[in-house]
């Protein structure tokens, strides 16, 4: 007969922690939790009136994905990962695609607008930059849409690329072929 090793589960006790639903400052941190009202939280008006308050949205152009915020307080400036959308775009060309839809509706030098972009080569980081900034001045003015979407910066340009099939050297290149 074989005896089973029998392991005592002994239930322990964890420190119980209320966690705010929101991540909101408390006036006054020193209060115990249980003291705490409805008083120290703070109001609609003291976080609409923070100024890191912001419109968000995404565009995007074959693998590239840009995430645009336009803050509507701040220094006016457009940056793209960190750099001045000339310095990171070289060419003249992908400068002017890039802030089109923010010239398109002129308000390049009102906002601070900050882009996170990846993937894709410098033209469709360009064109996801355009759609992105697009997009986010819809969120920020609804009346924006009829213009911008008459320009073409509303819509996303679904063209990716093709994947390459067994067989041949890309997606529609056959291999080199000899009669002889």
């Amino acid at each position: 007969m074989i005896k089973e090793k029998t392991k005592k589960i002994v239930p322990v006790k964890k420190e119980e922690t209320v966690k705010p639903a929101l991540a909101i400052e408390i006036k006054n941190p020193e209060k115990e939790l249980d003291d705490i009202s409805v008083d120290d939280f703070p109001t609609e008006k003291e976080l609409a009136s923070k100024p890191d308050r912001y419109f968000e949205a995404v565009g995007r152009r074959k693998t590239a994905v840009a995430r645009v915020r336009l803050f509507t307080r701040g220094d006016k400036q457009f940056l793209i990962n960190g750099k001045p959308y000339t310095e990171y775009f070289p060419l003249k060309e992908d400068q002017e695609t890039s802030v089109a839809s923010m010239k398109k509706m002129k308000c390049l030098d009102k906002f601070k607008v900050t882009v996170i972009v990846k993937g894709g080569g410098r033209n469709a980081q360009a064109e996801s930059v355009r759609h992105g900034t697009a997009r986010v001045l819809v969120d920020f003015n609804n009346n924006f849409r009829k213009r911008l979407r008459k320009a073409g910066y509303l819509t996303r340009d679904p063209r990716m690329r093709e994947r390459k099939k067994f067989g041949l050297k890309r997606a529609r290149k056959s291999p080199q072929w000899a009669k002889r």
